[in-house]
């Protein structure tokens, strides 16, 4: 059983598209911070700095996925699904401008998938 820690909605993957198109290769982390808020921050591919402490959680649409191992801890139970909806998002994240942000939904892994991730 092959599990994916995250996914993408096929209008993420337009907008991710329509940025790439713009800014080339791109990256997320997903925030914890707290000027931000929890969420998903979408960068130029290297330009958001990676820690030692950093988890990489899969690739959407061809673009890394990260967040904080102590991050990782509360959400490691949980598939994140990488979603756009409309409004101002408080971030420096690139979709901001056209008035749109991304948002991670979740849903707790089954203890069949949660056994296939060691987790």
């Amino acid at each position: 059983m092959s599990v994916e820690r995250v996914l993408v909605t096929e209008k993420a993957v337009e907008l991710i598209e329509r940025l790439r198109a713009v800014h080339g290769p791109l990256m997320f982390h997903q925030s914890g911070g707290c000027c931000d808020g929890s969420q998903p921050m979408c960068f130029p591919d290297g330009e958001f700095r990676l820690g030692g402490s950093d988890v990489r959680l899969g690739e959407v649409a061809g673009c890394g996925f990260y967040m904080s191992s102590d991050q990782f801890e509360y959400w490691k139970h949980t598939q994140l699904i990488l979603d756009v909806t409309p409004g101002r998002g408080s971030s420096f994240s690139l979709e901001i401008p056209l008035g749109l942000r991304f948002l991670t939904r979740s849903r707790i892994f089954t203890p069949e998938e949660l056994a296939s991730l060691g987790v």
